[in-house]
């Protein structure tokens, strides 16, 4: 624990926002719970919540890096997306989207 996050407990102020956020992205915090929705005994819905707030580095620390090799979130998952949406259009015969990063001559 800091000097600075000592002086803080010590001197009975509320911790300031600032100070909780980076406590929480450091350590990292996790929320879990369920809901469910019931009608005469019969389950209509479950909802299952699980979320972990962490700092990227936190959560790398911990084994977790989905978004690294998530398409959707690369550069080139966009392309492949792109490429796939131009060869639909042209088989539909629709005018296609310019491709990105090409000079039109």
């Amino acid at each position: 624990m800091s000097s600075r996050e000592l002086e803080t407990y010590r001197s009975g102020q509320p911790a300031q926002l600032a100070d909780v956020l980076e406590r929480v992205l450091d350590k990292g915090i996790v929320i879990a719970g369920d809901i469910q929705i019931n009608l005469l005994d019969i389950e209509l819905l479950t909802v299952k919540i699980r979320l972990l707030i962490a700092s990227a580095d936190k959560a790398r620390e911990m084994g977790i890096d989905w978004w690294q090799g998530d398409p959707f979130l690369s550069r080139n998952g966009h392309a492949e997306l792109e490429e796939r949406l131009r060869t639909l259009e042209e088989k539909a015969g629709l005018p296609t989207t310019p491709e990105r990063g090409r000079s039109g001559g």
